[in-house]
């Protein structure tokens, strides 16, 4: 592979210097080199070859058990200014963070192998797609960039002599959390990442360029990079109109994604096309609409909990070609995680390497968990049996509605419509989700995470929040996306679910699309527009209209609590949120008070 970017070449080669690594190789995306990076691996025990009869061309990987997940705290953007990363994100200055890093990438190869990898996010070529360089000391990083995003050949001829790339670092060093760092450099469109070997931070082309970084450009572009999922609804007729979805976690964003339809809806003939579960980069076109790709050709996802039931599609994506993180190892080479559908494999080693039995417990009694809960697969796209035919297309697919979620147990309806696009993007600001038994915090507590971005927004949210409005703007009033929010997990005064949710959760679909087209009736409420019972297709559901009408109940209390909530949550932007996000929060308290005087 000839590369004939000489700035990038000058690049590497001082990186080279700097880092010292035993050999530098630059990966070219093919079999052969992907082959023999894999026996490399077996041959130290960083990867270990799966049973490859139940999982062909399958591998499992453990990670360093101080390094299981994304770290927040370590994770900075990096402006010159303070004010430009804003309330919601870690700052650190770039020369700081500049010397930093070097302080620990130098000489930190040193009886490793450098690799160096050309990606592209999205299409070789397409306007929406963005390349990067990444250079790391780990073939893990590379067998799962290989499945993430586009390598080799191609992307080097695209990137050509001059072209503009991502400079993507990356070095194990020591692992060592109290040094670990993951530093953002909007303004040099640069990224660092040392002493971690989590996917999340160090797959540098998924959170940290295609959202920290790409949020940057988007804004100054005139585009969006979000974190959402891409999903295509075909119709009985034929017709398919494509969704966007932000869903922070544990709110079933994959599991929608991959959605398979109830049979009552399959044998009307609905289908599902898997765009992406993820990432959506989002430009307007000449026809004043918003089209959307998604950047990746992979999925990187949660495995504890996923199976038969909750997510075919998923389980069938992962069969072949997959690496499987931080799940239970068997002797015979099987895996297994927590709410798989078969029984462990004896005898095992749970995530960390130590013998494990399913009924082990610790010395209070507590279960111990074989696989971490925030184990992970990594699967290419292509082998979803949902992947859509326009997964690849330069053009993307037009965006009919976009979704935000949250888990609220008692004050979100199971779906309502903002009034507006001004008004959707305080939907979207305002977006939470109430902590459950398995995320860190009291349970109960609500987590305010605008559009899902509280983490990945590469700039003050106060001008992320402009930013969305300005798009709105941008585009023609009759082709702009229609904004809905839905809940699917509102329960009853025994904590039980109202609604079924999973491949049920197609039913709200359909509505919504009738209401982007203009269809059916909705019923005003202070809070936006809600369904009518008779509109929403609930053939074959045992619910009684108690049930219904709870699903749909607005109260008064809950919300004007709630506005206050928001309120307090606004107040940390200062006099850089936009003036419309205060106008939206007092015509929402107006609205509740119009409910009350009657």
């Amino acid at each position: 592979m000839k590369v004939i970017h000489q700035e990038a070449v000058e690049w590497v080669e001082e990186l080279t210097q700097k880092c010292q690594p035993d050999e530098v190789v630059w990966i070219d995306g093919s079999e052969e080199q992907k082959e023999q990076l894999e026996e490399e691996a077996f041959a130290t025990g960083e990867l270990v070859k799966l049973d490859q009869g139940k999982w062909p061309r399958g591998v499992y990987h453990r990670t360093d058990p101080r390094d299981v997940a994304r770290t927040e705290e370590s994770t900075f953007i990096c402006t010159t200014l303070k004010e430009d990363a804003g309330p919601t994100n870690n700052w650190m200055s770039p020369l700081t963070a500049y010397r930093k890093a070097d302080e620990v990438l130098k000489g930190s190869m040193r009886g490793r192998s450098m690799y160096v990898i050309p990606f592209s996010m999205g299409p070789v070529g397409s306007p929406f797609s963005k390349i990067g360089i990444e250079i790391t000391d780990s073939i893990y990083v590379v067998l799962n960039m290989i499945i993430m995003t586009i390598v080799g050949e191609e992307v080097v001829t695209e990137l050509g002599t001059n072209g503009i790339y991502t400079k993507c670092i990356h070095s194990k060093a020591g692992l060592d959390p109290k040094k670990r760092l993951i530093l953002h450099f909007p303004e040099d469109n640069a990224i660092i990442s040392v002493n971690s070997g989590y996917g999340g931070n160090v797959l540098l082309g998924k959170k940290c360029l295609a959202l920290r970084i790409a949020t940057h450009q988007a804004r100054n572009e005139g585009w969006l990079a979000e974190h959402m999922l891409i999903m295509g609804i075909e119709e009985p007729n034929g017709r398919i109109q494509y969704l966007a979805g932000a869903f922070p976690s544990a709110c079933g964003k994959t599991n929608l994604a991959m959605l398979v339809p109830p049979r009552s809806m399959q044998s009307k003939g609905y289908r599902i096309w898997t765009v992406g579960d993820d990432i959506g980069w989002m430009r307007i076109d000449t026809d004043g609409g918003l089209w959307a790709i998604n950047p990746e050709s992979g999925f990187f996802g949660v495995l504890p909990g996923t199976n038969e039931k909750t997510n075919p599609n998923a389980m069938a994506t992962m069969r072949k070609n997959s690496i499987f993180t931080n799940v239970v190892l068997g002797e015979d080479s099987d895996i297994w995680w927590e709410g798989c559908d078969w029984e462990p494999p004896q005898p095992a080693w749970d995530w960390k390497g130590r013998p494990w039995k399913p009924d082990m417990k610790d010395e209070s009694g507590v279960p111990i968990v074989g696989a971490h809960p925030n184990s992970r697969f990594t699967a290419p796209i292509s082998q979803n049996p949902s992947s859509s035919f326009r997964r690849e297309h330069h053009h993307g697919v037009q965006v009919t509605a976009i979704l935000f979620g949250g888990r609220r147990a008692r004050l979100a309806p199971l779906v309502y419509e903002a009034f507006n696009w001004q008004h959707g993007v305080f939907m979207g600001g305002i977006m939470a989700s109430e902590r459950t038994a398995a995320q860190y915090g009291a349970i109960g507590e609500v987590r305010r995470d605008p559009m899902a971005m509280l983490p990945f927004c590469g700039y003050n949210m106060a001008d992320y929040f402009e930013h969305w409005l300005r798009m709105g703007v941008r585009m023609k009033r009759k082709m702009r996306p229609r904004i809905f929010h839905v809940n699917w997990f509102r329960t009853d005064e025994n904590g039980d679910y109202l609604w079924p949710g999973f491949g049920e959760n197609l039913r709200v679909l359909e509505w919504i699309l009738a209401r982007c087209r203009g269809e059916v009736e909705a019923t005003s409420t202070p809070i936006g527009y809600v369904p009518r019972p008779e509109d929403l297709d609930l053939d074959g559901l045992d619910m009684s209209e108690t049930v219904v009408k709870d699903l749909f109940q607005v109260n008064h209390q809950d919300w004007l609590e709630e506005a206050n909530g928001i309120e307090e949550f606004f107040k940390q932007f200062g006099d850089r949120l936009p003036t419309e996000m205060w106008a939206q929060l007092e015509g929402l308290r107006r609205r509740l008070d119009v409910m009350e005087e009657r």
